[in-house]
């Protein structure tokens, strides 16, 4: 077989843009959170609406990236986008609510934000509360541009909250380095610490390790 035949195309990361654009929507938003399985902090959301036709090269789902290349497409993004917004949805909420509303609800949060105001909302496999026409896609992240961006802006925005000032409030559980995710290090600092005002109950109770911590 030659090497032609089995060469994978390209993917395309502007065709659902293109597709909507060709509708006549102007302003389309991709948005995407991030944090939505740690036991620690915030769920954060981003918003992005990107210039019409405009490529970034690099961008991809963020967990494929290095946290280099991260911080680098999120000042290129920062500095090209014609809008972006982050939301955020702290512990209490998501104990309160369920992790899959709150998420909903930092994503709502961050549309609403736009100082630009979205037309259409390309959103990572969820619905966002908004009387805003959408499109969910299943791996957006990794099929759109627009998602993509936004899912660097929202993990760009909780890693730094994470080495930055969770970590200074809470230097003993490790933050800055497991990012609020159910490591090793982390579960054992919240069995000899117990949990923090800004850990998830919710999600500690199912935790075995730090149950003695919590009844």
């Amino acid at each position: 077989m030659d090497t032609e035949e089995i060469e994978q195309s390209p993917r395309d990361l502007l065709k659902y843009e293109r597709e909507y654009i060709e509708r006549d929507y102007r302003y389309i938003a991709g948005v995407d959170e991030v944090g939505r399985g740690c036991l620690f902090g915030d769920v954060v959301a981003a918003a992005v609406i990107l210039p019409e036709g405009l490529v970034l090269e690099g961008v991809d789902d963020s967990k494929k990236l290095s946290a280099k290349k991260r911080d680098l497409l999120y000042d290129v993004i920062m500095e090209q986008a014609l809008a972006v917004s982050v939301g955020y949805v702290d512990a209490r909420t998501i104990d309160e609510i369920n992790i899959k509303q709150a998420a909903r609800l930092a994503m709502k949060k961050a549309v609403l934000g736009l100082t630009i105001a979205a037309d259409f909302l390309l959103v990572d496999a969820e619905h966002v509360d908004v009387p805003i026409p959408q499109l969910a896609i299943i791996k957006g992240d990794a099929n759109s541009q627009s998602i993509a961006a936004a899912s660097i802006v929202a993990k760009v925005s909780r890693d730094r909250l994470c080495e930055g000032e969770w970590e200074a409030k809470y230097p003993e559980y490790g933050i800055a380095i497991h990012k609020g995710y159910a490591t090793k290090l982390h579960r054992e600092q919240l069995a000899a610490l117990g949990p923090t005002p800004m850990h998830r109950r919710s999600f500690l109770k199912n935790t075995e390790v730090v149950q003695q911590t919590l009844f």
